[in-house]
């Protein structure tokens, strides 16, 4: 039996640019074809693909395999695209997936971020073939699942007033809808037109990934690809262990913190220790001693923390480097049950994904920083500022009358480095999207923009100033309730190598001549007329600015 060609690394690049390539295909078949602002302009939305037999890596038993390891994915959204095998793990597990099914969820304790982000999963079925050979997965945030508050944002105490919790099931079987499933959903929802046609654009960005791998099988050959794909999990793997190797031994202690929880007042910590054994070339990433899950909707599952350090992690690489599941093999991370950062059941999650996401982040850099004090960079902004606001369009047309919720999050300042100065007005870390263009936001809802400009001297002061927030005022045109979830309202982004924090954030109602500034997590009822003004955190300076 002749023994197959190694590929060379030209080869491997090209199949794995072509995956990735499926992946970012996707994700721009679903901005086209969204309903919703906030998948088609703000790009709140992550595809992958994953694979479904590909043999079985050195150090692994036979009956591991790699079923449901990510091979590919989209620029997207870092918080969704390192949880995202977590939830293909939970539909493998529960369901077998055979030809013209799409599998959905969008529960956090089963892979899952929060309940907005809603999950398809759809197999990739070659001809004379029984079993899947890849799977491709979508995410999108949905502007609305229900729950207690407009956008399924706000600060509930349990899980259950969060919104619908789905399970993996099947939206689609053998290519047909089940109209029985959707309508339970789009019942339970207050924009079931936008919901429905944003899971449409799902589904299709499901179809076009699985065509397009068909059409790579049919390019390089089945077998060519599953080399491919088994060079370029065993080359992650290998690249991470270089890196590892390359850092001193040793454990890097740091902490930080949210602000509260919305409900008790006082600071919540997270705290890690990251331990680096170079001549094993692994690292563990241990969150003990971080506090216990609170009543507020703070709380992260694992899979939030697990993308977190895979995305610091990822960071450390050459910008170059394909992702790949490999990347997260001599990486162990370890959160306590019951955590902030590994919450159980039915604690709320809603801020877990955004808010606490970033903490972590923030932690995790400063626990690197006295390892890599060339590279990491000062704290950015540290919150994605989460607006929701939901009420009836009083405007004469096609929406009058009709309920809308309208969701975004706010860009701040990024942290300086020891190169540069911070970026101003960008989405930081876990968040990789956009905020919402003046004009759709206006067309789209009943909004006037007042104000849309940098927070100028909010970046923190030094040799290397750290990034500006943004100044974002819009006035309600109708009556509506606001929601805000938000942090570093009390704490600042620290800077680094003696630079100055930024600034924190602040909240302002402006109503009837008064102002109310508002706490970081709370909901109000708001008149017409009335006006939100959101100043974004500045990211922290690194070094100290040089007297003359």
């Amino acid at each position: 039996m002749t023994a197959r060609r190694p590929l060379d690394p030209a080869e491997i690049a090209v199949i794995g640019h072509a995956l990735h390539s499926v992946a970012v295909e996707m994700g721009a078949a679903l901005r086209r074809t969204a309903f919703s602002p906030n998948i088609k302009e703000r790009r709140d939305y992550s595809s992958a693909v994953f694979s479904a037999e590909t043999g079985v890596p050195s150090g692994r038993s036979s009956s591991e395999g790699w079923n449901g390891d990510h091979i590919a994915m989209g620029d997207d959204m870092p918080v969704h695209l390192g949880s995202m095998p977590m939830s293909v793990a939970a539909v493998l597990a529960d369901l077998r997936l055979n030809p013209g099914d799409v599998a959905l969820l969008n529960d956090p304790y089963r892979g899952g971020t929060h309940l907005p982000d809603i999950t398809m999963v759809a197999p990739v079925f070659l001809p004379g073939r029984s079993r899947a050979s890849f799977y491709v997965a979508n995410r999108a945030h949905h502007a609305d699942v229900g729950g207690m508050y407009p956008g399924s944002m706000g600060p509930c105490r349990e899980i259950a007033q969060e919104g619908i919790r789905i399970p993996p099931v099947k939206l689609m079987r053998a290519g047909k809808m089940d109209t029985q499933l959707l309508s339970v959903i789009l019942a339970n929802v207050r924009t079931p037109k936008e919901r429905e046609g944003d899971l449409t654009a799902q589904l299709g960005a499901c179809r076009i990934g699985a065509t397009r791998m068909i059409e790579l099988v049919e390019r390089f050959g089945y077998a060519r690809l599953l080399q491919g794909v088994s060079e370029m999990l065993t080359g992650s793997e290998r690249l991470m262990r270089n890196v590892l190797a390359s850092l001193p031994a040793g454990k890097w202690q740091a902490e930080d913190f949210l602000d509260d929880d919305g409900v008790i007042p006082g600071p919540i910590a997270i705290r890690v220790c990251i331990t680096n054994d170079p001549k094993r070339r692994r690292a563990t990433v241990d969150f003990a001693g971080t506090d216990p899950q609170v009543p507020g909707s703070i709380n992260a599952v694992y899979a939030i923390t697990w993308s977190a350090v895979f995305y610091v992690f990822r960071c450390l690489l050459p910008s170059a480097a394909i992702a790949t599941a490999g990347l997260m093999r001599p990486v162990t991370v370890l959160a306590p049950p019951g955590s902030i950062v590994n919450a159980r059941p039915p604690a709320a999650v809603a801020g877990g994904n955004v808010e606490t996401s970033q903490r972590i982040v923030d932690t995790l850099m400063r626990a690197l920083a006295p390892a890599l004090p060339d590279r990491i960079p000062a704290a950015s902004s540290g919150t994605m500022n989460n607006l929701t606001i939901g009420g009836i369009d009083p405007r004469p047309g096609p929406n009058f009358a009709q309920s809308f919720t309208y969701y975004e999050t706010i860009a701040g300042g990024h942290g300086a480095s020891p190169q540069s100065h911070g970026a101003s007005g960008h989405h930081a870390h876990m968040t990789n999207s956009l905020n919402t263009p003046v004009e759709a936001l206006e067309y789209a809802y009943p909004f006037r923009m007042i104000q849309y400009a940098l927070r100028r001297n909010s970046g923190g002061a030094g040799k290397h100033r750290g990034g500006d927030g943004i100044i974002r005022e819009l006035e309600l045109l109708g009556d509506a309730q606001v929601t805000l979830l938000a942090d570093r309202r009390k704490t600042q982004p620290w800077g680094l190598a003696g630079g100055d924090p930024g600034s924190s954030g602040q909240t302002t109602i402006l109503r009837d001549n008064t102002e109310e500034n508002l706490p970081g997590k709370c909901t109000r009822e708001l008149r017409a007329g009335s006006r939100i003004r959101i100043q974004s955190p500045g990211g922290g300076a690194w070094g100290k600015v040089d007297k003359v």
